[in-house]
């Protein structure tokens, strides 16, 4: 049987683990084998937060209309309960960035709500 040596394709692979782990603290950018365990982790953490990602924002925005809302003298969920009724159809998303950027418009739809 031939034998096989591998050189290549080993530190090609070894280089794009290294290359992932730039910017670890001491050993985890240096060493492949330490490395490679942070590169994975790191990937596990990235996966898991592009999931709670979605959970914060839409908190934040819940948030944002709760306070703008009850500045207003309503509780967030009497709120988007009146922007259902009369036919308000609009995110949470953006309801918080009117809420933030432009509070008038914000009581103007609370009213046309109520």
């Amino acid at each position: 049987m031939v034998r096989v040596k591998r050189g290549n394709v080993a530190r090609k692979r070894r280089k794009k683990v290294l290359q992932l782990a730039k910017g670890y603290r001491g050993t985890h950018s240096r060493l492949f084998r330490v490395a490679n365990q942070q590169v994975m982790k790191a990937l596990r953490y990235s996966y898991i937060g592009r999931k709670q990602k979605k959970r914060t924002f839409r908190k934040l925005w819940i948030t944002r209309i709760n306070a703008a809302s009850r500045s207003n003298g309503l509780s967030y969920s009497k709120a988007i309960y009146n922007f259902k009724k009369s036919n308000i159809i609009l995110n949470r998303k953006m309801l918080a960035q009117i809420a933030l950027l432009d509070s008038k418009t914000f009581n103007k739809l609370l009213e046309v709500a109520n």
